[in-house]
């Protein structure tokens, strides 16, 4: 294969990589940044679809992030593939926080208390040996429940960030564009000048 590597990745070092980028977090925060922003559709558009792909990834539903984010975008008018980068919300440094707190607020929310009152739980053993119905009343559904308003207030700041974030950038890009087009205008009526005959 022409792009292989030499040697290839131990195990370590691809668990590695997908906890710690390779470079650093700054530059691929650059890169999806950028990636985000050079999209051609409206900056509503493209915000719209940062701001679902953030909500779906607030939600426990692994897997299921990315449909969940389309279906967002086909409703509210948003850009598909920003959604699509705007589901990497969900990673390896932040599903904890997720996951712990919208677990405590759906269990306040539904039961008025953050503490489980119940028997032991054990998620391993109820992966392992339980069903759908024993996950789901002391995990799935208080992460449901609270994944709403903590996925709502998520992508509602993103989709102000990223709005805000476009429409700078388009202006930097339309004034750099104009400075380029004028310096290049100046130096062919230079040229003219030079080439006109005395």
């Amino acid at each position: 294969m022409l792009f292989r590597r030499r040697k290839p990745d131990s195990f370590y070092d691809k668990v590695r990589t997908l906890v710690w980028p390779r470079r650093s977090f700054s530059r691929s925060w650059q890169y999806i940044s950028k990636r985000v922003l050079r999209l051609t559709a409206s900056p509503h558009s493209i915000a719209a679809g940062v701001a679902a792909g953030v909500f779906a990834s607030c939600t426990p539903f692994l897997g299921f992030h990315i449909i969940m984010a389309t279906v967002i975008c086909y409703l509210i008018r948003g850009n598909i593939i920003a959604a699509a980068i705007g589901t990497m919300f969900a990673n390896p440094l932040t599903l904890p926080f997720l996951w712990g707190g919208t677990l405590e607020l759906g269990r306040f929310m539904l039961y008025g208390t953050f503490s489980y009152e119940g028997p032991p739980l054990h998620l391993g053993h109820l992966l392992a040996h339980g069903s759908f119905a024993s996950i789901w009343d002391p995990w799935l559904k208080p992460m449901a429940v609270g994944s709403i308003p903590i996925g709502l207030a998520v992508a509602l700041g993103f989709y102000f960030v990223t709005r805000i974030a476009t429409n700078a950038f388009r202006k930097q890009r339309r004034k750099r564009l104009a400075e380029r087009a004028r310096r290049r205008a100046a130096s062919a009526d230079g040229l003219d000048v030079h080439m006109a005959p005395s």
